[in-house]
This record gives structure tokens, sequence and C-alpha cells, in this order.
């Protein structure tokens, strides 16, 4: 396989989690600084260790995750954005700032949600024998990359927005998840 081809792949992969980072940019106002990175590292991460796992586990798992992979993912994503949806209609927060902080927990759950369908790829990779270690570790930069551009404009968007930004978010990951399961 090509560079470029693995870099689409990886593009194309990193789709969710780029729609996820942008929700937690325009809701979580705990992602400034450093911590701002946060979400693409984890994402990344969970983006290039699931090929991995796809590739090595690709006769035991490939069965029992194709058939769950979108209901969890979809349940995940749906429970989270519902909960964002409520707090933005409630009105929680003060004017141009949400106030919720995104947890570690939350954010490793978002990240497992939206990189199961690497899982599969990874199965793919197996089976054309392609190098896994590189084209893991490209899909984890791309998804990286992606996500933080995305956490960048949420975070903007999210100052301008102000508390619609909550809702706007939970519809984010409600349409994902929407996504997903069909």
């Amino acid at each position: 396989m090509r560079i470029w081809e693995i870099c689409l792949i990886g593009l194309g992969l990193s789709m969710d989690a780029f729609a996820v980072a942008l929700s937690n940019g325009l809701v979580y106002t705990n992602l400034n600084g450093k911590r701002a990175l946060l979400p693409p590292l984890v994402f990344g991460f969970f983006q290039g260790l699931m090929p991995l796992l796809g590739y090595f586990l690709m006769s035991f798992f490939t069965a029992f995750v194709s058939a769950f992979a979108n209901v969890l993912a979809f349940i995940i994503l749906t429970v989270i954005g519902a909960g964002m949806i409520r707090s933005g209609i409630k009105g929680e927060g003060n004017a141009g700032e949400c106030g919720r902080k995104l947890s570690t927990g939350g954010l490793v759950l978002q990240a497992v949600s939206t990189s199961i369908d690497a899982f599969a790829v990874g199965v793919g990779f197996g089976a054309m024998e392609a190098d896994i270690f590189f084209s893991a570790s490209v899909i984890a930069i791309t998804t990286f990359l992606s996500c933080v551009i995305a956490v960048g404009v949420g975070r903007k968007f999210g100052t301008i927005l102000g508390k619609r930004s909550e809702m706007i978010g939970g519809l984010i990951l409600v349409g994902i998840g929407i996504h997903m399961f069909f």
C-alpha cells in the first residue's frame, strides 16, 4: 500500500473523531492550553491501536465486533449527546460558556466508540498483509492532526455561540451515533 492510500484511509477513519473533537471544543470549557491536545492525542492513540488489534486478533473478534460495533457506538454517543442537549435546554452554565468539563473517562469512551471501525480496517490490512505498524502510525498521526484542527475550530465557535454550543455539540454526537447505527 502506498502512503497516500493509507493517509486517505486515516482521513476517512478520523472523520467521526473529527466531529466529536469539534463538539468537544464547542462544549467543554476545560480544553484550553495544553489540555486542548488531550482529545487529539487520545483519539489518535485509539485510531492507531484499533487497526493493530484488528490485525492481530482478526479471526477471533471479527464476527463479534462487526455484529455489535455500530450499536455500541450509537448507544455511547447518543447517551453523551442527549445529556449535552438536555443540559443546554435547561440552560445550565453561564452566558457565553456552558461550564462543562470533559472527563478522562468520557474522552476514552468517545475515542473507543469512534475508533471501532478502525478495528475492521486492521482486519483488512491483515488480509492484504500490509505493514501494520506503519499503517497504524499514519492513521494515528492523521487522526491527531485532524482533531487538533477540530478542537481549535470548536473552541472558537464555542465562545461565539455560548450556551447554544452545548446543544449543537450534543446534536452532533447524536447525529454521529445515528449515522454509525445505520
